[in-house]
């Protein structure tokens, strides 16, 4: 019988492209948890599941849980045993962790911890990853890119409790010998977007001709900056490090300060400020656009200027995406269109 995989958060944006891809490129068989919240969303397996075969569809599983409970006697008899764990389930909106910060240090903190647990029960686990984020790391300056060993510079309560989260990977290693592997992405897009994120927020406003608040600095008036990686590089991302040879890793990358565990950050090779970017969404729908700039700190406490990654590990490995952006984008764009409930 084939391996079996955990995704946590499967009906999220990302955790459902990366059951999609698990599915079409391998013949493990995959089950998912979520508790189907403000990011869940079954339509979203239910349309990836679409795009399979029959026996590709048979392979999936859904179980329903919230992981700030720990995994009882029912849970774990619902999942099984499990080769791999993906832990992509997450909280992840900076404006509610501001408003509500204690649940995100359950869902992210106390949910990572109930997961570990779970993991350390398994009999052949073979890797279990923690997806994080560049937000662990707080603002870069210009010119700088954080490497997978940067010292963590939580701004907000949301990048604190995924910190949180890494930690606690990082001890249930070095603790138990839980074989964790840490990830970390810049701005994720795609496909079946929840609409509060940024590309897809652009896409509405400017098929509305509404008017597009672009923070930026007061006082230079540069746009905020990020690195947007496509939902489909990042589950394949995924899917080359589970099959990586570790000898192939330099002694540095396997043991990072006090973590043996190694860490990598999944990131595209493009950066764009963010009224770059809309002009780009702009310029796909044939739509002029309508934008203000907005004191990006006022406009959202705990909101950084810009984030920025070095991609140079996986790149020495052997992995970069595999599409321009602006293919990626029109695709989207174009897609969204066409699918306008997703808005």
């Amino acid at each position: 019988m084939s391996k079996q995989v955990l995704v946590t958060g499967g009906a999220g944006f990302i955790a459902h492209q990366v059951i999609a891809t698990i599915l079409k490129q391998t013949d493990w068989r995959v089950v998912t948890i979520d508790r189907l919240d403000f990011s869940g969303n079954l339509n979203r397996i239910h349309e990836v599941v679409q795009e399979l075969d029959a026996s590709q569809r048979r392979r999936l599983r859904v179980v329903f849980h919230d992981m700030k409970s720990e995994f009882n006697d029912q849970i774990r008899n619902s999942i099984g045993e499990c080769r791999i764990i993906l832990h992509l389930g997450a909280a992840s909106h900076v404006a509610r962790s501001i408003v509500d910060p204690l649940s995100f240090v359950m869902d992210n903190t106390v949910g990572t911890c109930n997961v570990l647990n779970f993991a350390r029960q398994q009999a052949d686990l073979e890797r279990f990853v923690y997806f994080s984020t560049d937000e662990v790391f707080g603002p870069a300056p210009w010119g700088v890119d954080y490497d997978e060993r940067a010292r963590y510079n939580s701004t907000n309560p949301y990048s604190a409790s995924k910190a949180g989260g890494e930690e606690l990977c990082v001890a249930f290693h070095n603790t138990y010998g839980t074989p964790v592997y840490i990830c970390h992405t810049a701005n994720v897009y795609g496909r079946r977007q929840h609409p509060e994120k940024y590309i897809p927020l652009c896409i509405r406003k400017i098929l509305k001709d509404e008017l597009l608040s672009i923070h930026a600095d007061p006082v230079t008036g540069q746009p905020s900056s990020r690195h947007y990686v496509h939902v489909q590089d990042v589950a394949d991302a995924l899917l080359f490090l589970l099959n990586l040879d570790e000898t192939r890793l330099r002694p540095e990358a396997r043991t990072q300060g006090s973590a043996k565990c190694p860490k990598f950050n999944i990131i595209s090779n493009t950066e764009f400020d963010n009224l770059e970017l809309a002009q780009k969404v702009a310029k796909v729908l044939h739509r002029p656009l309508r934008y203000e700039l907005a004191d990006f700190h006022q406009a959202r406490p705990g909101l950084d200027l810009r984030y920025s990654l070095s991609g140079d590990l996986m790149k020495s490995l052997g992995w970069q995406p595999s599409q321009s952006f602006d293919r990626r984008l029109k695709d989207l764009v174009e897609w969204t269109q066409a699918n306008p409930q997703w808005l």
